[in-house]
């Protein structure tokens, strides 16, 4: 089993290297999902772009085959930065495109400026520069205190999808995901997110960044990605209509058509 070693525990990961025969090596591009989800998720946009880019996914911190830190244990934004390099030091990716969904794209951005010249390009999708508010955490942690995690998911997927957004049995695959993640370490990802805000540093992000965002995320409202737009100089925004937070499991083909393209002039650089 394919494990990054961290100073904070081993995370699971997985490589995809489907490269075409005399495709023209290009930068490979590492995955990061959010709470509640799962590296499946990337499965079509992996579909979509392995003829041209070696790929890795992992398990995040606290959930699935990595490291499950104990409740008490502090989360921190320096550590799922570090998980990040470590996943790519044990892949082998020297510089990488990077692409990030929910709490995933924060720590990219954050990753990103921590290590910009291993940052090919960043890539974030229904995420943002500012946290989530202290309000969200109690919430969630009322609804799993009080009806357990299957309750807290049926909730959150109505968050993530309108009906009819996914066949019954996608809808029934991203349900059994996002139940089998302890209440724990929701509430302690989440937790990282409090009071973050990115904004005075983002100016200092010169590689290139497209920005995936739903129309109507409950919780990142379009202003806020615009704002995120504001504030990196050159980065590119498409809004995706009919579209909640779990943009890239409902519209993954539509996000790779904006993906791509953005990677290909990337490459023409």
């Amino acid at each position: 089993m394919p494990l990054a070693e961290t100073a904070h525990g081993a995370l699971y990961y997985e490589v995809i290297d489907r490269v075409a025969p005399g495709e023209i090596p290009r930068d490979p591009i590492l995955f990061h999902h959010g709470i509640g989800a799962w590296p499946g998720i990337w499965e079509e946009w992996i579909a979509a772009l392995a003829d041209r880019h070696k790929i890795v996914t992992f398990d995040m911190r606290g959930y699935g085959r990595s490291h499950v830190p104990a409740p008490s244990d502090p989360w921190s934004i320096e550590e799922l930065i570090g998980d990040v390099f470590a996943v790519a030091d044990a892949a082998g990716f020297a510089r990488f495109h990077l692409v990030g969904e929910s709490i995933g794209g924060t720590i990219g951005l954050a990753a990103t400026l921590a290590q910009p010249a291993r940052i090919a390009t960043l890539t974030v999708s229904n995420g943002a520069h500012l946290g989530a508010s202290i309000e969200r955490v109690d919430q969630w942690r009322r609804q799993l205190d009080e009806r357990g995690i299957k309750a807290w998911s049926d909730i959150f997927m109505h968050d993530r999808f309108y009906e009819g957004a996914l066949s019954p049995a996608r809808w029934a695959t991203f349900a059994r995901a996002q139940e089998a993640w302890r209440p724990e370490s929701i509430l302690n990802a989440l937790g990282v997110l409090v009071g973050a805000d990115l904004s005075p540093h983002l100016g200092a992000i010169t590689c290139p960044v497209l920005l995936l965002h739903p129309d109507d995320s409950p919780f990142i409202p379009v202003p806020v990605a615009e704002a995120l737009h504001r504030l990196l100089p050159g980065a590119q925004l498409h809004i995706f209509p009919h579209a909640r937070h779990g943009l890239p499991y409902s519209h993954a083909a539509a996000c790779v058509a904006e993906l791509r393209p953005f990677l290909d002039a990337a490459a023409g650089r």
